[in-house]
């Protein structure tokens, strides 16, 4: 069966869709291309790409997120045999929910719709849910590991680094990672471990995969929002323990839920302090951590694995939406306020 998948061009989702098209495509199922950029022309400018999409009703599956349904897009979803739509929250915690990154763009009518199909399965990176009160349930379906893509190859040339961290600046709206990432550069500088960072170099897709892979320790940082909420963590989780195996990194609630063992701080000094303590290890012991963590990523948490987890999602009651059960007791006042205004207006809407 064909797939359809969507083609960033960079950013995040460049790497994470990029590694769902090589899991399908590992699993055996015909991969197509959806191109970002001319999708988005499509809905600014007037663009036809999606017009020219011709496939038999029943016999496609589609990826898709809901800030770019249109209403071509969602006949297209509509007439899939299976589509996973991709959905943001509809509000977020202050101060990030007054950036449009954080909340949902797309219009009613494209949440209704998407609501009301069977065939729909609604996903989100992070494990809260409880901001998505107009969406029917949506499947917390964690980032991964693109094991396809990279893959352990030694070279000694990168095994002098001590750490190493390959990663942009990520301003998602309030700049605020560029802080912490000096915060824990400066302590690095410090410490007298020969470092191997690099930020924003544009690293070829080989030379990143032979750092990480060689290198003695890897680093991750998260944005403030990740460690302020706990919501969600990054694909450098995944793919510095898949890779590398020995990672040092900052807390955020969803990456101690799915690694409970991994030792995290959000003090620099504790993570450079960390650092050296995998360092103190016998060359043996270090081996036996990263073999250990690399085979449970490979079990657990490969693109792979979580497409099996979008295929064993079970239909969902097009008439639930809004707020989990298990999420109203942490629900904020104000959150439980808009929610009960939205089921107000929802069955006057049906009504008519």
């Amino acid at each position: 069966m064909k797939v359809y998948v969507f083609d960033y061009t960079e950013h995040a989702g460049k790497w994470i869709y990029k590694g769902y098209q090589n899991a399908w495509a590992k699993l055996g199922y015909d991969v197509k291309i959806l191109e970002v950029d001319r999708i988005l022309d499509d809905i600014l400018h007037g663009g036809n790409f999606l017009d020219s999409f011709n496939e038999t009703e029943g016999e496609y599956i589609i990826m898709y997120i809901d800030s770019l349904c249109n209403h071509k897009a969602l006949e297209i979803i509509e007439k899939s045999y299976k589509s996973f739509v991709f959905a943001l929250p509809n509000s977020f915690p202050a101060p990030w929910g007054g950036h449009a990154n954080f909340v949902s763009q797309a219009p009613d009518e494209a949440i209704h719709a998407l609501n009301s199909m069977e065939n729909v399965h609604l996903w989100t990176f992070g494990d809260w849910t409880g901001n998505h009160n107009k969406w029917k349930k949506v499947h917390t379906v964690p980032l991964a590991f693109d094991s396809i893509a990279y893959q352990p190859i030694k070279n000694e040339k990168y095994s002098k680094y001590d750490i190493s961290f390959i990663g942009g600046w990520a301003d998602n709206g309030f700049n605020e990672k560029k802080g912490i990432m000096f915060k824990h550069f400066s302590e690095f500088k410090k410490s007298g471990l020969n470092c191997g960072f690099f930020v924003n170099k544009n690293l070829t897709h080989e030379q990143e995969n032979l750092l990480l892979h060689n290198s003695k320790i890897t680093l991750n940082i998260h944005d403030q929002y990740q460690r302020v909420l706990g919501f969600d963590t990054n694909e450098r989780t995944f793919k510095s323990l898949g890779l590398n195996g020995a990672l040092v990194c900052d807390t955020v609630g969803q990456l101690n839920r799915i690694f409970p063992n991994l030792e995290t701080s959000l003090e620099p000094k504790e993570i450079v302090q960390m650092t050296k303590d995998f360092l103190s290890l016998t060359e043996k012991e270090l081996r036996n951590i990263k073999e250990e963590n690399r085979q449970m990523i490979l079990e657990n948490h490969c693109y792979t694995n979580r497409v099996q987890e979008l295929l064993e999602l079970p239909v969902v009651d097009t008439q639930y939406m809004g707020i989990p059960p298990e999420h109203l007791d942490l629900c904020s006042p104000e959150t439980l306020k808009q929610w009960e205004i939205f089921k107000e207006k929802e069955s006057v809407r049906k009504s008519k």
